[in-house]
């Protein structure tokens, strides 16, 4: 779990990441910022009913992508977690998205990462690889 936290805090401390999904032959990317590190896993959250929803849905794989000094790329499934505890610990840890979210983030989509490899990278270098 610790090498887990690793990669939940390098990207806490990027701030934003950029999520890439795959809609039929064409990926999608776009910068995503909420996240959540619950049960010893890696939340992220998407607004309900959007393309990105819809593309995960159809496929889980997904890629991830931060910088903060080195990069940070995970390749991972996306499987949904819409317990209510879970979207109440982020609304609570960024209580800014409560006014679109709702009390327990009933209007977003809650996925933990699964199945993961996320790679640190020294330049070109590959430095560190953590599987979860």
């Amino acid at each position: 779990m610790e090498d887990v936290k690793k990669v939940y805090d390098f990207l806490e401390e990027a701030k934003t990441f950029y999520l890439a999904t795959v809609e039929g032959d064409q990926p999608r990317v776009r910068p995503y910022g909420a996240m959540l590190f619950f049960e010893g896993k890696i939340y992220i959250m998407a607004f309900g009913k959007t393309n990105a929803t819809r593309q995960i849905g159809q496929n889980q794989k997904a890629e991830i992508c931060a910088f903060n000094g080195q990069t940070l790329r995970i390749e991972c499934k996306l499987v949904e977690d819409n317990r209510p505890e879970v979207g109440k610990a982020l609304v609570e840890k960024m209580p800014v998205l409560k006014p679109a979210l709702g009390e327990n983030g009933e209007n977003g989509v809650m996925y933990y990462l699964a199945d993961a490899t996320a790679t640190f990278y020294k330049m070109m270098d590959v430095d560190q690889v953590i599987k979860f």
